[in-house]
């Protein structure tokens, strides 16, 4: 009887001819015992040299020249096959045999022998169609047990590694891979067969293997289980592919992008750093004529009263009265600290600057901004309207460049407003404490824009100036800075009705998301 409590058949085999042999070598003792719960124990023949008597002694079975011998209940007999085609020995058993010994005839064994034979030629058939499908595969593919234990390999395995199939058959997967008698299996991000076994399902990894040449290779590797009867593993194939190849491409093609990629980026920074200083000219040519009145005015009234105190010194020598004097050269005084300051703010301006960032006023940035422009503002007829929180925080960012921003918000408002009608430009600036940001906005009672062009407004070389206006590039500077200053730029406008641009910075360089939602 078996562990399992499955009575098992012990079998008889009567006849020792070349049969007998076929019939042994085919069904192994441990395939019979496995099977179908039996074994063969004896085989009978009163030729001693027959092919299948000696088979069955090598094997160490029960060898009897008179098969009545095995009536005897000592040896457990419980089944006779017959080999011998002879048609008496049947009878002949039928008429002496124990009533607990079962006999299976020759003409019956016979054909299920016939079936079993062809279909074990199917079988190998399609093991030999199999083997040559695995083996034209380019992939590398190893069959093993849960024991890690290799049973087969394809060709490209075999080529791939450098080994004979007899070097792996046999051998632990881990002692062919990496030349070791320790496993991988209990190791972190190691072998999948872990995975296969635990989720009881294929598993795919990327692993590195070192290949006969001693160079480490890239593999794509890809377990799946072979499931028995039971629902136990009986083997696993595990099938890989070697993109080294692929791998090492994809690196040289992003070095090589990352290069070209931080060549562009230089390229980029070089044209803004032009773009920046070719708007500021530009700004600078607007201002000039408006700049030389602004200048003149001051000087014009300086010479006039020194003229005038030369007249005095000249026609009353001895009637001087020091307060006029004294006044007058406290109005030259102011006029020349008025020059004094449209010069450096000017100067200070049209410097060229990289970023440098660092705490700024920008209530101060504005009001630089509306001295270097006053001049202009008046030449449109333009008022100013200002509403500048006074506890406004500092904002990180660069103070040329910000004021560049000022200048074109200016410049662009006053011309919106037409220089015989005039208007007015309202700049607020207060902070949005929740969002850690402060905003200004620049709003006139120009001739607006139509909404259907605010989303081009910021695009290069786009304007709505009449030829030889503008170029176009003044809203786009502005929309670089206010970015690289990690901050953004609104418009809310449309025809006849003014236009308002709001910019929103953070208080420090750190990214923010534009307020949806503000008080003005």
């Amino acid at each position: 009887m078996m562990e399992n409590g499955t009575v098992l058949i012990n079998i008889a085999l009567i006849g020792g001819g070349s049969y007998c042999e076929a019939v042994l070598k085919m069904t192994t003792l441990a395939f019979l015992q496995d099977q179908v719960n039996s074994r063969i124990v004896a085989v009978a023949d009163a030729d001693e040299n027959a092919p299948g008597v000696r088979l069955a002694r090598r094997w160490g079975l029960k060898i009897v020249s008179d098969y009545r011998q095995l009536y005897d209940p000592a040896y457990g007999i419980d089944l006779f096959i017959l080999l011998d085609p002879d048609p008496d020995l049947l009878q002949r058993i039928l008429e002496t045999k124990p009533d607990r010994l079962r006999v299976l005839a020759y003409p019956a064994f016979d054909l299920f022998w016939r079936a079993f034979k062809s279909r074990e030629k199917l079988v190998q058939q399609r093991s030999e169609e199999i083997q040559t499908i695995l083996n034209g595969i380019q992939d590398l593919i190893l069959v093993f047990t849960p024991d890690q234990e290799i049973v087969d390999a394809n060709d490209a395995f075999l080529k791939y590694m450098g080994y004979e199939k007899q070097d792996v058959i046999g051998k632990k997967c881990y002692e062919v891979y990496h030349q070791t008698h320790q496993s991988c299996y209990g190791e972190e991000n190691g072998c999948p067969l872990k995975s296969v076994i635990q989720n009881r399902l294929p598993a795919e990894t990327i692993r590195t293997r070192t290949g006969p040449d001693g160079k480490v290779h890239y593999m794509e590797v890809s377990i799946h289980p072979i499931w028995e009867k039971g629902g136990k593993i009986s083997r696993l194939i595990e099938i890989s592919h070697d993109f080294t190849e692929r791998r090492l491409q994809e690196e040289e093609n992003r070095r090589r992008l990352e290069k070209m990629v931080d060549e562009r980026t230089r390229q980029l920074q070089e044209t803004h750093a032009k773009l920046l200083h070719q708007d500021k000219m530009a700004s600078l040519g607007k201002l000039s004529a408006s700049v030389v009145h602004e200048i003149n005015n001051p000087i014009a009234g300086i010479l006039n009263l020194i003229l005038l105190m030369k007249r005095i010194m000249k026609e009353e020598k001895g009637d001087r009265d020091p307060e006029l004097f004294e006044r007058y050269l406290s109005l030259m005084e102011a006029e020349t600290r008025r020059i004094s300051r449209i010069i450096s703010n000017l100067l200070t301006f049209s410097r060229q600057s990289k970023m440098e960032p660092g705490a700024q006023d920008i209530n101060q940035l504005i009001e630089k901004t509306l001295v270097i422009n006053e001049n202009l503002l008046k030449i449109h007829n333009v008022k100013v309207k200002k509403t500048l929180d006074p506890g406004l925080p500092a904002v990180i960012g660069s103070a040329d460049q910000l004021q560049q921003v000022f200048m074109n918000m200016v410049s662009n408002a006053a011309e919106a407003m037409e220089s015989g009608r005039g208007g007015l430009l309202t700049i607020k600036s207060w902070c949005d404490e929740p969002a850690k940001t402060i905003l200004v906005s620049f709003t006139d009672s120009g001739i607006g824009i139509s909404p259907e062009y605010h989303d081009k407004l910021f695009e290069p070389f786009y304007t709505t100036k009449t030829k030889g206006k503008g170029v176009g590039l003044g809203l786009s500077v502005v929309y670089g800075i206010i970015k690289a200053h990690n901050g953004s730029i609104t418009v809310d406008s449309r025809t006849g009705h003014g236009a308002t641009f709001t910019i929103q910075l953070p208080l420090s360089l750190e990214p923010v998301s534009p307020s949806t939602k503000t008080e003005r």
